[in-house]
């Protein structure tokens, strides 16, 4: 285990970890709600440093990333936890469960990936790169000194300081906006949709940014709420790409059918009102 940035200390052994808006407060020998980081004696360590559960080489329009270095690939690698608990989780064996792991250093990940042909560089993702800060940091800033892009994909549900820090060697990002109201975010994710907001806000003119949308039949589908949110995005950059993506039944939302294409087709339309690039 490795000392996790981004905590303090609040009273004997008790720490709070500050990285993302979850702000758990930790006893002794707990566990954060992403299951990633633990107080171990007054001290927040992180479980995941060089711990990997997912690794690929992936077409960056996988990401999905359209207007990132289109036809290119990318070394996408992924560990375990995430920091919000969505019901429709699509990577639900390496977020909630704990899967077998690798061990491969910042060295090595970025090793790897300038060995291999046509790879543009590193994407965090499949499961929540947020909670695995310490080892995308320390990664990204040596990708950066190797010519590597670096890349996140990413429900932006991060404080505001360790962002700053780390958008400085970050090229592009894809954010999950689940959804454009809070009841949404906490009774299905157990977050808040306001930090994703801000986050958005934050990154957009900073790096490349790309928005994504799964739409869920009868959830988050309603014509009104895509309205809102892409009036909202529009305000941010009329410019950012958005992408709709169809739900699948996965994880706890087995019930839900697929989403229709012809519901599909409509948001986009909605969407297209506000926004310059919207792709479903």
């Amino acid at each position: 285990m490795k000392e996790a940035m981004f905590f303090s200390k609040v009273g004997g052994k008790k720490v709070r970890c500050n990285l993302c808006p979850s702000n758990c407060l930790l006893n002794e020998g707990s566990t954060g709600l992403c299951n990633a980081r633990k107080n171990t004696g007054g001290i927040l360590e992180t479980l995941t440093y060089g711990k990997v559960s997912s690794l690929a080489l992936d077409p960056i329009e996988k990401k999905p990333l359209d207007y990132f270095m289109p036809g290119s690939h990318i070394l996408s690698v992924g560990t375990f936890g995430c920091n919000f608990r969505c019901s429709f989780c699509q990577n639900y064996q390496i977020s909630r469960e704990m899967p077998d792991v690798r061990e491969l250093s910042p060295s090595e990940l970025c090793e790897a990936a300038g060995n291999l042909n046509n790879n543009i560089g590193i994407a965090f993702t499949y499961n929540e790169p947020i909670i695995w800060y310490e080892y995308v940091l320390d990664s990204a800033k040596l990708a950066m000194e190797l010519g590597l892009k670096v890349v996140l994909v990413t429900n932006g549900y991060i404080n505001p300081e360790p962002m700053e820090l780390l958008l400085q060697y970050v090229d592009a990002m894809n954010i999950d906006l689940k959804a454009f109201n809070d009841e949404f975010y906490r009774n299905i994710c157990g977050g808040h949709l306001e930090p994703v907001k801000e986050t958005i806000k934050a990154v957009s003119g900073k790096c490349h940014v790309e928005i994504t949308n799964l739409s869920i039949p009868g959830v988050n589908d309603s014509e009104e709420e895509m309205e809102r949110m892409c009036m909202w995005l529009a305000s941010v950059d009329k410019n950012i790409p958005f992408h709709i993506i169809p739900f699948r039944p996965m994880y706890k939302m087995t019930d839900k059918p697929v989403q229709n294409f012809r519901k599909l087709i409509e948001l986009q339309r909605i969407a297209k009102k506000h926004l310059n690039r919207v792709i479903i």
